[in-house]
């Protein structure tokens, strides 16, 4: 990004860490939240962008009655099937990334913009952006509670999620701040309102 783009924090963290409940705290102080499962969930709605190339690509199967992917059935046919992940990656993730370079370039009035990037270790298309990488961290035994709690999947499907991310010791490795949420939501905020000072210095320097 080009020195007059706005300060950039990048949010990741393993399937139900708590990311989204972070990026709304983040979101209560001021900062500026582009969510990437957000552009996702856009772009597979009913006449979302990506949803005759998933046609084409994956069978009529995987599309709902209004037109928007089924998401419970694709999630587990990608996680037993990894070339099919990667399938829908080639589709998701160019327009997920052209979706997200034109959200940051709308101008804001937000002292920060936080990225929420599921996969951010993962992938290398967002990290150059980046002044500061946070990561949301939990128990994995919390993951999957949380995980079952919201899709309603198996144990087993969550479990094999987990195991297709990136390990929780190398998202600590590589993050430069992290947010512990395996207390209260007040725990939460709190840990949200120290590092949004941070990043409000942050950004008076990137001006």
């Amino acid at each position: 990004m080009s020195a007059a783009a706005p300060l950039l924090i990048g949010l990741t963290g393993g399937i139900g860490s708590g990311k989204s409940t972070v990026a709304d705290l983040f979101a209560e102080q001021g900062a500026r939240i582009i969510d990437t499962d957000v552009l996702s969930h856009q772009l597979t709605a009913p006449s979302g962008a990506a949803m005759t190339l998933i046609g084409q690509e994956f069978g009529e199967q995987f599309i709902q009655a209004d037109g928007a992917l089924d998401r419970a059935k694709m999630r587990l046919h990608i996680f037993a099937e990894a070339c099919e992940k990667k399938k829908l990656e080639a589709i998701l993730h160019p327009l997920i990334l052209a979706l997200t370079k034109q959200a940051i370039a709308v101008p804001s009035g937000a002292p920060y913009t936080l990225l929420v990037v599921p996969l951010l270790f993962e992938g290398k298309n967002y990290q150059a952006w980046l002044a500061r990488s946070l990561v949301v961290d939990c128990q994995e035994s919390s993951q999957i509670q949380r995980t079952m709690r919201r899709s309603g999947l198996p144990e087993a499907a969550v479990r094999s999620i987990v195991a297709q991310q990136i390990s929780r010791a190398e998202r600590l490795r590589l993050a430069d701040d992290v947010i512990t949420n395996d207390a209260d939501l007040s725990a939460l905020a709190h840990q949200v309102a120290r590092l949004h000072q941070s990043y409000l210095a942050l950004s008076v320097g990137n001006d």
